[in-house]
């Protein structure tokens, strides 16, 4: 390829709403461009990043004995009311008309679609195990997309869809899957954590995430390290679902239970300052509403710790839950947010303690009037002994590991990839059956396996770049190498040694691309470095004299002059 003939456009300014570097540097490198909020054109420098991510994902799928398909981007309203998630999936879902009247959407993800190819096509046990994937631009109305392509409103995604008689045969798939996933992120020299993680929307029994590791992940991951912050184990997961294990048992009570005025401290935070008291010794009081028969709940974390929201949905009665409003908290509390606590209320409630909470003594909690905590307070001798007792929070660091070795260290990444193990969530729903060897109908077990292609090009940025632009691993570089051409027009013999050179590597197998637009060195140079090539050689009238090219290394801090039998050996060895 020559630069002279293909569409390359990069700026020198930061654009104003990209706030994240791979939106940066995507921009500003000329990969992508606006079209509307979270929608994009790729540029053809941007697509062949893109096409180089999916070449080694349909490879490594392929490689594990899964068969591609290609599944509309519109599918029909019957399908989505058939498993309930027309209405379920809510305003992500974005919907349309045909001129008939007929509802459809915009697919963003394609459990129905696969299900119903299925149901029509797979009759026999004997046609089991099998796995289709489908490499396509799914839709999902973001409320407010942002970071680019990280959140985008549509994106490229390889889905896939296996199909079981057994759970041993989904088990089996399951791990391939898993073990294709981390083919796929090491051959696309990424560093990357593998997850366990909640099911979700999609639902079903197991959940992996794959996620890239970069200081500006989305999402939080815990992991077992030892003393020295060495992996200590493999467990890892993403901290919504991270257990906290119970903390040792509950000491005896020392201090008298207290009021004490708090004027204006409505936070832990606040409280534990001016009692000069550890933040830890502070309770939380998060008011909520479950389902009929639940009510109004508190659910009691301590002052250093976070509620973990998909915890509490998992509790009984809170599958649905929301926040009180303020209104409801004064009906069963008699006090405004700030100085909320479990005891005394005006009406019947549920009390949920966190493990950690439950394992405290003398410690202060909001006194149900404003202006007011109570301090010294037990369990037991103060108030009842909580309703439930479970795990609500986030874990934190130096929690100790569940798998019982080492402690949890934390770090943030960003999801590119998730496994599930469905079940027949999706068979059952939309009757998809097939004949086991005794001739009865059941239904098939699912697995569902995706990957996001398009944000994988982002998160490949967001872990390797610097001041001067893009750090591409080789394998999802546009071109592996720049022969920079210095004054091509002004000078033949540069011209010719830099075209044979060029063809010289081509003809190896070495992606090279030949810039000869005749830009100054400065201006050429910051080009290559921006887009991120991985290897430069230049070409010049000094290096002819001396029969050397100069060559520099993405991210090197110096160039070296080498003779053509030692550059070549330099870029043939990667």
């Amino acid at each position: 390829m020559r630069l002279s003939q293909f569409h390359l456009r990069t700026v020198k300014e930061t654009p104003a709403d990209a706030e994240i570097v791979s939106h940066q540097l995507m921009l500003k490198a000329g990969m992508l461009r606006k079209l509307a909020a979270g929608l994009y054109t790729w540029s053809p420098l941007g697509l062949r990043v893109l096409r180089k991510v999916e070449a080694v994902v349909r490879e490594e799928m392929d490689r594990a004995g899964a068969i591609e398909l290609l599944m509309p981007t519109i599918q029909p309203q019957e399908l989505w009311e058939e498993t309930g998630r027309w209405q379920k999936f809510g305003g992500q879902l974005l919907k349309i008309r045909d001129r008939k009247e007929a509802g459809y959407c915009y697919g963003p993800t394609a459990e129905e679609v696969i299900t119903d190819f299925a149901r029509h096509e797979l009759a026999s046990y004997k046609q089991l195990p099998v796995n289709f994937y489908n490499i396509q631009s799914k839709f999902r109305d973001e409320i407010r997309p942002r970071f680019g392509v990280m959140r985008a409103r549509e994106f490229l995604m390889k889905d896939a869809y296996s199909f079981h008689l057994d759970e041993a045969s989904l088990a089996a798939e399951y791990r391939n899957m898993y073990a294709t996933y981390g083919r796929i992120f090491t051959r696309l020299g990424l560093k990357f954590r593998a997850v366990a993680a909640d099911t979700g929307a999609i639902g079903g029994s197991a959940s992996h995430e794959f996620h890239v590791l970069a200081d500006s992940g989305e999402d939080a991951i815990a992991y077992a390290v030892d003393a020295q912050g060495a992996d200590a184990s493999d467990y890892a997961a993403n901290v919504e679902l991270a257990e906290a294990l119970a903390p040792g048992a509950r000491p005896g009570a020392t201090e008298a239970m207290r009021k004490v005025a708090t004027p204006v401290q409505k936070t832990c935070e606040d409280v534990a300052a001016l009692l000069g008291i550890a933040l830890a010794r502070t309770v939380k009081s998060v008011a909520l509403m479950g389902d009929a028969d639940t009510g109004f709940v508190l659910a009691l974390v301590r002052g250093d710790h976070m509620v973990n929201e998909i915890k509490l949905a998992k509790l009984p009665g809170l599958g649905e839950y929301r926040l009180a409003t303020e209104a409801e908290i004064l009906e069963h509390l008699g006090s405004e947010p700030g100085f909320l606590g479990p005891l005394a209320p005006r009406r019947p409630i549920t009390v949920i303690a966190d493990r950690s909470v439950a394992a405290l003594a003398d410690f202060v909690v909001g006194a149900n009037e404003p202006g007011f905590h109570l301090a010294g307070v037990n369990w037991g001798r103060d108030l009842p002994e909580p309703a439930l007792v479970a795990d609500i929070r986030n874990v934190v660091e130096g929690d100790p590991s569940p798998d019982g070795k080492g402690r949890l260290a934390l770090a943030r990444g960003i999801e590119v990839g998730h496994v599930f193990a469905l079940g027949d969530k999706y068979s059952r729903a939309m009757d998809c059956t097939v004949l086991d060897a005794d001739g009865r109908a059941v239904h098939p077990l699912m697995g569902c396996y995706g990957i996001g292609v398009s944000r994988i090009v982002a998160a490949a940025i967001e872990q390797n770049h610097d001041a001067a632009g893009i750090l591409w691993p080789a394998a999802m570089a546009p071109w592996q190498v720049a022969v920079c051409v210095i004054n091509p027009k002004a000078d033949a013999a540069v011209a010719a040694a830099a075209e044979a050179l060029y063809r010289e590597l081509q003809a190896a197998g070495i992606d090279t691309v030949l810039d000869d637009r005749g830009l100054r060195p400065g201006a050429m140079f910051a080009d290559i470095e921006l887009i991120g090539i991985p290897h430069r050689v230049v070409v010049s009238a000094r290096g002819l004299d001396a029969g050397t090219f100069e060559y520099r290394a993405r991210g090197a801090g110096d160039a070296e002059n080498l003779d053509r039998a030692g550059l070549l050996a330099r870029l043939s060895s990667g």
